[in-house]
């Protein structure tokens, strides 16, 4: 059964519509890990033995937050530049996170139609999301699809709530003992593990 740890990243959780709901929503589900890296760490002082404690404990590591201008929170970033340590993380004695699974869960302001090279932001969400990917090859483990939330700011109280369930079916999905983690790397976004047959899982 794959141990899944979510770090959570938002600045200002009160004003949130979209992830306020998902992380009541995750926090119902067994065996989920969920690090709210603003909640431990609000003067953004790292504890970088915890953090690499939960890493190696975990299978699947989620990078939760909103998507703030084409990137994440200030925290995310102090975090990677933290944890990821060279001879623990990377090198040629860094294999702390060797097969692991790493990506992110997001919410975009824009459709999915605007993160097209032709769309209004002139690239894809995976274009921006380049320095998880390469994050994550660095680090010797493997990047999986991202699940990603396009639209959040015409979204009214039941398409939040719908976003809610279908991430927690796909967290539930992640936690079963027969799930196969290396199906989530040939995704675009995750929630398409949602339409793939059973026994693909």
């Amino acid at each position: 059964m794959a141990r899944v740890l979510i770090n959570f990243a938002h600045p200002a959780l009160e004003k949130s519509r979209v992830h306020a709901q998902l992380l009541r929503a995750i926090k119902t589900i067994p065996g989920i890990t969920i690090n709210d890296l603003y909640e431990q760490y609000p003067d953004l002082d790292i504890n970088i033995a915890r953090e690499q404690a939960l890493l190696e404990q975990h299978d699947i590591i989620f990078m939760q937050h909103p998507f703030y201008w084409y990137s994440a929170p200030a925290i995310v970033k102090q975090w990677m530049d933290l944890v990821l340590e060279h001879g623990w993380a990377y090198g040629h004695t860094g294999k702390a996170l060797q097969g692991k699974y790493f990506s992110n869960i997001i919410s975009a302001g824009g459709s999915e139609n605007a993160y097209q090279p032709d769309g209004h932001h002139g690239h894809t969400i995976h274009d921006f999301l380049l320095p998880f990917i390469q994050t994550a090859k660095l680090c010797n483990m493997h990047y999986a699809a991202p699940y990603v939330i396009y639209g959040v700011h015409r979204e009214d109280i039941s398409d939040i709530k719908a976003e809610t369930q279908k991430l927690v079916q796909v967290l539930e999905r992640l936690r079963r003992p027969e799930f196969d983690p290396s199906v989530i790397a040939g995704l675009s976004n995750l929630s398409q593990l949602l339409q793939l047959p059973a026994q693909t899982q």
